[in-house]
């Protein structure tokens, strides 16, 4: 069994209150370590180091702090193997995922960080000669970061890397359910020589620890992805304190296929958008809306193709599909099933918990699943499972198929499919969401704006969107008669 540990003022320490829980291998449910199950106190003692580090942290140049962003990124790519077998083990994702999206990506985030703030500049004004403007961009203070369990490392670098390298310190907390790549980023960080109270990774619940974090006073911004009803609270209790918040939350994205598209490409990526990391990826494409002419070719296609993909032991190299990361999780989207054909929905394929022999006999595993039949306004198009779950529906118009794909709450992500240039951009331009792909899914350039609209969360992360975030604005006017 392992035990876990906080990383606070640069140690690896046990939490104050002594106590911990269990954290759980999905594919086997059986516990593997013990994770901190921290609180206040500890929360406190990290926002203390880390507002004792920011006087010499945050007047460091940018080369300085760069370098050891980069060093960390180095370190982690040194231990892709190490740690994508971790993240498998934790989340219960397929290690062969962990080993060419996650781990990765979690490098390139610190390595992408490490050269943007080099390059981070702000505005200057000259009016007639007269008078100049100038604004500085200077780091918050201490910072909170919160990320979810379904890309653990991913997302955790992806909001510490641009806090740190504009020169904020911080205090983190990833999810108590797959802690263990962040607690192994914490080892790296003490091998890279990171300065103690620069990063201080604390374990522990959300309504815990993560509450505690939110309310801090010392905490001066917050940075969080997770659920909407999450990011609900969190904006109830930062709000009056006036501190600011970016918020990624939930999304129930669509897909428009149009009949011009690229058949073959759009239904090896459209099954790729629906099913990677069990649907577990906030950019999954859970709603499809097929084109009338189409409709009937594409479903039997994507249903053939969905049946082969290969449930298992995340271990085993083949399997693209691996289990579900927690007991609570499993149970929300089993009962969706029950859900759909109460609403008229027709289960094409799936809609059952996969049974594996052996070493994952009790471990969580569904069926990837394909549903139609299903009303816009139904509780399965509107809410988000988060799971191996996709709808299908028929369109016949462009606009149909729009109004389709904007009538949720949600707003993060969309897909388009049309090889009509000028459809593309009408379409892309009219769909409520924050991220647009067309004729592809899930291509990152890392400069640009990462984010939803409406219920899919507040502001923006990524490139210069995540250095203006955690940097505050300071105007300068000069009289130069």
């Amino acid at each position: 069994m392992l035990i876990l540990q906080n990383y606070i003022d640069g140690n690896l320490q046990k939490p104050i209150s002594g106590q911990y829980v269990n954290s759980i291998d999905p594919a086997t449910s059986v516990p593997f370590a013990q994770v901190p199950d921290s609180d206040d106190a500890d929360v406190h003692a990290a926002a203390l180091a880390a507002q004792k580090a920011f006087p010499a942290w945050s007047s460091a140049d940018a080369n300085t702090r760069a370098k050891y962003l980069q060093r960390i990124a180095e370190l982690i790519e040194a231990n892709l193997e190490t740690l994508a077998q971790a993240e498998s083990l934790d989340s219960g994702k397929p290690v062969a995922l962990a080993r060419r999206l996650d781990i990765p990506r979690a490098a390139s985030n610190f390595s992408f960080f490490a050269s943007a703030i080099r390059q981070f500049a702000s505005e200057s004004h000259v009016t007639g000669h007269r008078l100049l403007d100038y604004t500085l961009r200077n780091p918050i203070g201490v910072v909170g970061c919160i990320s979810p369990w379904n890309l653990p490392l991913y997302l955790f670098s992806w909001k510490i890397a641009p806090a740190l390298a504009a020169g904020n310190c911080v205090v983190a907390k990833p999810s108590e359910i797959t802690p263990y790549t962040a607690y192994l980023l914490s080892e790296l960080c003490i091998e890279a020589g990171l300065p103690p109270g620069v990063l201080n990774v604390v374990h522990g619940t959300g309504p815990v620890a993560g509450a505690a974090i939110v309310k801090h006073p010392l905490i001066k911004a917050i940075s969080f992805t997770g659920s909407t009803r999450a990011g609900r609270e969190i904006a109830t209790v930062a709000a009056p304190m006036f501190k600011k918040i970016s918020l990624e939350l939930g999304g129930k994205n669509p897909v428009i296929i149009f009949a011009d598209c690229d058949y073959e490409k759009m239904l090896e990526t459209t099954l790729r958008s629906s099913f990677t990391n069990q649907g577990q990826i906030c950019l999954c494409g859970s709603r499809i809306y097929i084109e009338h002419s189409i409709y009937e070719k594409f479903r039997a296609d994507f249903v053939q193709k969905t049946k082969q993909l290969a449930v298992g032991d995340p271990k085993i190299e083949e399997n693209s599909i691996g289990a579900i990361v927690s007991e609570q999780h499993f149970l929300k989207i089993m009962s969706y099933f029950s859900i759909a054909e109460n609403e008229g929905g027709n289960i094409l394929c799936g809609g059952k918990q996969y049974h594996l022999q052996g070493r994952c006999a009790n471990g969580r595993f569904i069926e990837p699943t394909v549903i139609e039949g299903l009303p816009v306004s139904c509780r399965t198009n509107q809410e988000e499972i988060f799971g191996p779950v996709v709808t299908i529906t028929p369109f016949r118009t462009e606009q149909e198929a729009i109004e389709m794909a904007n009538a949720t709450e949600y707003g993060l992500a969309s897909v388009i499919w049309t090889q009509n240039l000028t459809r593309a951009h009408r379409v892309a331009a009219v769909i409520e969401s924050g991220i647009v792909w067309v004729n592809c899914w899930l291509e990152r350039d890392l400069r640009t704006p990462f984010g939803g609209i409406k219920n899919s969360g507040v502001g923006r992360e990524g490139g210069l969107e995540a250095l203006r975030f955690f940097t505050e604005a300071k105007n300068i006017t000069v009289n130069l008669t």
